[in-house]
């Protein structure tokens, strides 16, 4: 497998865009034995309406019957990845609360697969899924696979992180400045903005000037939401 990573993983690495992204994350998948390719981000903000982003090569059908019926919401290998980080095997078990997804997964030739999630540094939560439908997947072949998989999973979603970088992570075009870090970490901590002037030696002016310039770089409607989305993003760190 030395000669698939070096060649894959440079693929993902020299990617300079979303298809050409997937294209090399859907080469190597085929490399492995799968011929279909799936990857999805669910993005840490805004925290009300949570947005997503996916690519795939599934039969259109299916995922016209997918989007229809909602079953986001109800995807068992969805749920197991926003919860775990360890890859799931597509079986009966595995489905077992969402029967009819299982069936129709099948039906349009959906029938064996194996996902991993994984969880970005600014909290954006990926997922990979390598599919196919035809031979099971025996223990012989994850025993000898799994790692390449694995490995193909994080290099997908740290390159999918780069070329989206302030879409898909959600964070500012502009970063921010260390003033406005400290400002929003003391307003974290429950602080007013005379009381964040006094513990840095700065007027109450200044205090609300870096909260307003901190406010349009995060696109946030007040501070609290700024400290909010500054730390769901890592920013605050």
């Amino acid at each position: 497998m030395e000669q698939w990573s070096r060649e894959n993983l440079d693929r993902l690495a020299q990617a300079t865009s979303a298809d050409e992204v997937f294209e090399a994350a859907l080469h190597a998948s085929r490399a492995l034995g799968f011929e279909y390719c799936a990857y999805g981000a669910r993005l840490p903000v805004p925290l009300s309406r949570q947005r997503t982003f996916a690519r795939n090569n599934y039969p259109e059908g299916w995922q016209h019957r997918y989007e229809e019926a909602g079953y986001l919401a109800q995807d068992p290998t969805v749920l197991h990845g926003l919860a775990h980080g360890t890859p799931v095997t597509w079986n009966d078990a595995v489905f077992e609360k969402a029967p009819l997804l299982w069936e129709e997964a099948q039906s349009f030739g959906l029938k064996v697969g194996w996902a991993q999630s994984l969880f970005g540094q600014q909290g954006t939560r990926g997922m990979l899924t390598l599919a196919r439908s035809g031979e099971q997947i025996q223990p012989a072949e994850l025993d000898a696979k799994e790692a390449s998989m694995s490995c193909l999973a994080n290099a997908t979603h740290q390159a999918f992180s780069r070329v989206l970088a302030a879409d898909l992570a959600g964070l500012p075009e502009q970063p921010l400045t260390p003033r406005q870090v400290d400002i929003l970490k003391w307003s974290a901590d429950g602080k007013t903005s005379s009381e964040i002037a006094e513990i840095l030696g700065i007027s109450i002016n200044t205090v609300n000037f870096h909260v307003k310039n901190a406010l349009v770089q995060l696109n946030a409607p007040n501070k609290m939401a700024a400290v909010v989305r500054a730390a769901m993003l890592g920013l605050l760190n």
